[in-house]
């Protein structure tokens, strides 16, 4: 190959000029430079086969001479049974095809998002104006804005509940300081020995009795926390559910009023089948939601006052017992709502855990 392209490149003609230097005529400069560049390209591939030596997939069959067009090119790795290229190809365009349908699900899915996002905003901003129209069911939204004032109100009572806890638990650790203090005078007090052990000993059933009733506090506390942030949320979680499904309904209804005025002919009439199939569908999930929250609003009024009338006797019979120093009525009051206590030192980690 070396040797043809050496001896084409020597009888060449070099065209001179009136001056005796080479020509660059426009003619022969294209020949030159395409001289030139098959010379590199058949050196490269030359100088490729003898380092690596040749390669069947990789080596071409040439028809034709030097400068040969690319039709009289045929390389060899394309000469393979039929069946080995139609399953490569197959494979391919399966793959193909599959990822153009993951693509077309994908931009269906955002696009039908966006319209959905479009036509509930525009229904938000025409209610807020005062220029759409909105469905209302009266007694449910009522329903509605009981429980939500309910909740605050639950909220305000927890919150302060917690407070008492945490003072009480306070008081009743001073309580207990205070009982050891009196109990180490009393042995270091010879003369005041009597009345500093009668201090120590108020104290400490003071702090026992305290225990007892934080033991009750802490219950009314757990199961009110329970009432407000599980089940009243979790029922208001289905109203945020009904009240976008009702949005969605209202925007789509609108869609189709405003359709319904506009032209009879194929088209609109076609659009308008459309708005009214997808109406529809929203129509019954807002139905399905409404009569979800109409239902668990009647299970949670009914759980909300068996859960309240345990805990507000527990609590009014729980302090009542302890500021009138009553220990054995404070005592059978948890056990009569089977509250166990916790003993002393349980919250207290071990050595091991210390470490």
């Amino acid at each position: 190959m070396a040797d043809g392209i050496m001896s084409k490149a020597a009888t060449m003609e070099i065209p001179i000029n009136r001056n005796g230097n080479t020509g660059t005529l426009p003619e022969d400069d294209g020949l030159e430079q395409a001289a030139k560049l098959q010379w590199r390209l058949d050196e490269k591939d030359l100088q490729q086969v003898m380092v690596s030596g040749p390669n069947l997939n990789e080596t071409s069959i040439v028809s034709g001479g030097y400068g040969g067009t690319a039709e009289g090119i045929i390389p060899t790795g394309s000469i393979k049974g039929p069946s080995m290229h139609h399953s490569s190809s197959s494979s391919s365009m399966t793959a193909e095809d599959a990822g153009r349908g993951v693509a077309v699900e994908k931009l269906e899915t955002v696009k039908k998002w966006g319209l959905n996002t479009y036509k509930c905003t525009k229904q938000m901003i025409s209610e807020r104006f005062g220029r759409g129209s909105r469905t209302v069911d009266l007694e449910l939204e009522a329903q509605i804005e009981l429980l939500r004032d309910t909740k605050r109100k639950y909220e305000n009572v927890l919150r302060l509940s917690r407070a008492l806890t945490n003072h009480f638990y306070n008081m009743v650790q001073t309580q207990h300081a205070l009982g050891d203090t009196f109990a180490d005078l009393s042995q270091k007090s010879p003369e005041l020995r009597d009345e500093f052990g009668y201090n120590a000993e108020t104290q400490k059933l003071l702090c026992k009795n305290g225990e007892t009733l934080l033991g009750a506090i802490n219950f009314f506390v757990s199961s009110i926390n329970t009432l407000v942030n599980k089940t009243m949320e979790d029922t208001l979680m289905t109203i945020k559910m009904y009240e976008n499904a009702r949005l969605e309904y209202d925007a789509y209804r609108s869609d189709l009023e405003e359709l319904s005025l506009g032209p009879r002919d194929a088209a609109g009439v076609a659009r308008i089948d459309a708005a009214q199939q997808h109406c529809q569908v929203q129509k019954d999930k807002y139905e399905r939601l409404r009569s979800d929250v109409t239902i668990k609003l009647k299970f949670l009024e009914e759980n909300k006052v068996k859960v309240m009338h345990k805990q507000l006797l527990l609590f009014h019979n729980a302090i009542s017992a302890y500021f009138a120093g009553n220990q054995q009525q404070l005592e059978q009051t948890l056990k009569q709502f089977s509250i166990k206590l916790k003993p002393p030192g349980a919250d207290k980690p071990s050595w091991l855990e210390e470490q």
